[in-house]
This record gives structure tokens, C-alpha cells and sequence, in this order.
């Protein structure tokens, strides 16, 4: 598909901070969330209420954080149910939105690991660090930036999880090889994301929803496995969680950087 990757990313960009201000003057955004073309604006696909947002975690996980946390959340899945995070690890998560994601890892990981989020958008970032203030949290960190080219040192965390941001990038190879880039040898990703069934082409795809509401630019389970392998990944398992559109699922993705 020929996108423009810098009007793209504005146009993410755009709906996400669009969604944040949303949040702020009604405390509220729709279940289906910005991934849900009805939850941030006009789109084509009609989607299940649970296939998006807060339903996706568990009671005592949105009873652990500020509700704030867990009622801005927008995400596709739950990648906190598949990311092995133990006691003193160091976390990424690109696209933190508002935080829910990182503010459970920090918890998970305990006062002496740290979890980073990373986001493009100012009004999620300052939606984040409320949230993180209110939880008292003090191992957190967020960072500015994009996924295709991530502020942080190579060979520098443990983790790397996002939640249904991937998809939203037009340059999908950056996006692997900077998260191979930062992973330490032996680091793990973890995350969730949509994923289309290999019979579809790119039209199928954009007849289905648009790139901003997590359709559109989603790779199929080919592309995501080669992609992956190419950037130097190992252990790639991608697995179908629920089905979000027609022949568009939910998805675990995993791998690991080779020691």
C-alpha cells in the first residue's frame, strides 16, 4: 500500500491525543477503545465490546491501579497475561498510552526492576504520569519518542511488550529491528497485536477498517512470523487470541533474542 509513514504518523498521533483530551474532559472513552474505529471517530468495521479495551484484564489487575489507568485503556489484548516478568527485570512498553501496561509491569518487576513506556503523544504521556502519580509508583519512567526508532541504549531491558500499537506503524521492519536492537541477549517479547489471516491482501484489510483503528496496516500471520525472523528473532509463536473483524484477530505474538 503506498502511505505516506510521516502523514501515518501524524494521523495516529492525531487520534490518539484526540482520545487522551476525550478522556480528560468526559473520563470517559468508548470499550472499544481508539483500536475500535467507533471508539476515537468514523470507520468501517463494527466491533465486539470485548474484543477492545478494559474488559481484557483480569478483576484484580484493574482493582491493583487508578481506575483512570485501566478506564483510558485501548489496547487489543492483555499482553501482562503472556510477558514473563520476574523480580529486578528492566520492561519496555512501546505505546504506553496511558499507562495501564506499565504501571502492572511495575508492579511485577518490584522496586528493583524499572518499566519504561513510550509514546509519540503528549497528551497520553501527561495522562500517564498522572496516573502514575496517583499510583505512587516510583520505578517508572516514561520516555517521548516512536517505535521505529527507540530512545534507549542497545542491549538495554529484559522485556518488550506493547499492546495493539505495532500494527498502527507503517514501518514495521524498523519497529523489529529496534526492539531486537534494545532487548538484551536472551530478552523476550511479548506482546499482543492484530493480525490478519494470510489470505488477505492489503485491500481486504483496508476494506475491513482503517490503518488508525488498528486494521488496515496489521500484517498477516506470515508476514508477522517473517518479519520477526528477519530482525533476527527466535521462538516466534503468534497465536490467535479472538476474532476483532472479519478474518482479523487478536493476537500473542512472542520471541526471543538469541543469547
Amino acid at each position: 500500500m503506498n502511505i505516506d509513514r510521516d502523514e501515518m504518523r501524524e494521523a495516529v498521533r492525531a487520534r490518539y491525543a484526540s482520545a487522551a483530551t476525550q478522556f480528560v474532559e468526559t473520563a470517559q472513552i468508548s470499550d472499544n477503545g481508539c483500536c475500535g474505529d467507533e471508539g476515537c471517530g468514523t470507520g468501517v468495521v463494527q466491533f465486539d465490546e470485548a474484543g477492545f479495551g478494559r474488559n481484557l484484564y483480569s478483576d484484580a489487575e484493574r482493582e491493583a491501579i487508578p481506575a483512570d489507568a485501566v478506564a483510558a485503556s485501548l489496547g487489543c489484548g492483555n499482553p501482562l497475561a503472556v510477558a514473563d516478568l520476574n523480580p529486578g527485570e528492566i520492561v519496555l512498553d512501546l505505546g504506553s498510552g496511558a499507562g495501564l501496561d506499565v504501571l502492572l509491569s511495575a508492579r511485577r518487576v518490584g522496586p528493583t526492576g524499572k518499566a519504561y513506556g513510550l509514546d509519540m503523544t503528549d497528551e497520553m504521556l501527561a495522562l500517564a504520569e498522572g496516573n502514575v502519580r496517583e499510583a505512587g509508583a516510583e520505578n517508572i519512567e516514561f520516555l517521548k519518542g516512536v517505535i521505529e526508532s527507540i530512545p534507549l541504549p542497545e542491549a538495554s531491558v529484559d522485556v518488550v511488550i506493547s499492546n495493539c500499537v505495532i500494527n498502527l506503524s507503517s514501518d514495521k521492519s524498523a519497529v523489529f529491528a529496534e526492539t531486537f536492537r534494545v532487548l538484551r541477549p536472551g530478552g523476550r517479547l511479548g506482546v499482543t497485536d492484530v493480525v490478519a489471516e494470510d489470505q488477505l491482501t492489503p485491500e481486504d484489510r483496508a476494506a475491513r477498517g482503517t490503518q488508525v483503528g488498528c486494521i488496515a496496516g496489521a500484517l498477516t500471520f506470515t508476514e508477522y512470523r517473517t518479519g520477526l525472523a528477519v530482525a533476527g528473532f527466535t521462538d516466534i509463536q503468534v497465536t490467535p487470541t479472538h476474532e476483532v473483524a472479519d478474518g482479523m484477530h487478536s493476537a500473542i505474538i512472542k520471541a526471543t533474542k538469541p543469547r
